[in-house]
């Protein structure tokens, strides 16, 4: 039987992954640790305990003693975050997955997963479709961390035969959980304060466009490869991840069609250089080819989800 460990589950991608690893493996399978005490209340479904990912002893003993054959280790300070405290940064989102991968070699673990981002692109990436293999020059500390761990994942792969999979997320979007400290996030408050009867003060220019993907669809591409048989994951950096793009104007417009009085104002700050470094659209062909990946949600479809089901979980975030 599997045992999973969940690092960083408190997150917006954690929150909602670890319910459904709950739902799908049962309640007694899976473990969810924070490094924030508070962040139990979100786990009333599973066991939880608090856990700095830096603390290598404390980790070893949990896989150890809980005799865990999975991690799913999402812990890691964002782009914009990253940017205020590069080094920390850096320590954090590197020495983690070193230790986990280590762990996963040494106890011979069935599964890791860790996410990358499109955060590993720059400059010099073909900003429109951008291919699996190119040129990846990251110019955050975020992305300079994603790019090394894909590298470290493959290594572990090759050398010592780690069962390591990633996906390149693209902006996550999600209406369980607060933004992050992400560039993309703007995606995410926009839709409180359109329901709160706020202006919306955008970090970005009007058409700055970003690949997105709502969180129903991150979650259904998560466990698409952690599911799929070890012989059709052929890429084991990261596979590119991919259900729409748009601009902070198209969001809004789409908005506005179930709250026509909502107001935006661009104020762009120093995301904004990190929003023009990154693509414009994906091709996530690989994994449509190798695992049958596919998405639900456009833009409209998405933005009807969320202003359905929004406001009653934000009478939790105040």
């Amino acid at each position: 039987m599997e045992k999973i460990l969940i690092i960083g589950a408190a997150g917006q991608l954690g929150s909602e992954l670890t319910k459904s690893l709950s739902d799908m493996y049962g309640t007694e399978q899976v473990i969810a640790t924070d490094i924030n005490p508070s962040a139990e209340d979100k786990f009333e479904f599973c066991r939880f305990e608090v856990l700095d990912v830096l603390d290598k002893t404390h980790l070893r003993k949990l896989v150890k003693e809980e005799k865990i054959t999975q991690i799913y280790h999402l812990a890691a300070i964002l782009s914009a975050t990253g940017e205020k405290n590069p080094m920390f940064a850096w320590q954090l989102n590197m020495d983690s997955l070193l230790y986990v991968l280590e762990l996963a070699r040494e106890y011979k673990l069935n599964k890791i997963y860790w996410p990358s981002s499109i955060a590993v692109f720059g400059p010099s990436t073909p900003m429109q479709h951008t291919p699996q293999h190119c040129i990846m020059d990251p110019n955050t500390v975020y992305g300079i961390s994603k790019q090394a761990g894909e590298r470290w994942c493959e290594w572990y792969f090759l050398k010592h035969q780690v069962d390591v999979r990633s996906l390149r997320y693209p902006g996550l979007i999600g209406y369980k959980s607060l933004p992050g400290g992400g560039t993309t996030d703007y995606a995410v408050d926009i839709y409180h304060k359109a329901i709160e009867g706020e202006v919306f003060d955008c970090f970005l220019s009007q058409n700055t466009y970003l690949p997105m993907m709502y969180m129903p669809d991150a979650i259904k591409a998560t466990l698409d490869l952690m599911h799929a048989p070890a012989e059709k994951v052929k890429v084991r950096s990261s596979y590119n991840l991919s259900a729409m793009s748009f601009s902070p104007k198209e969001i809004y417009e789409s908005i506005k069609q179930h709250y026509p009085n909502f107001e935006i104002r661009y104020n762009p700050d120093f995301r904004q250089a990190i929003a023009n470094s990154w693509p414009d659209s994906i091709d996530d062909s690989v994994a449509r080819k190798d695992w049958n990946w596919t998405h639900e949600y456009d833009l409209n479809k998405m933005t009807s989800d969320i202003l359905t089901y929004l406001p009653q979980f934000m009478v939790n975030f105040k």
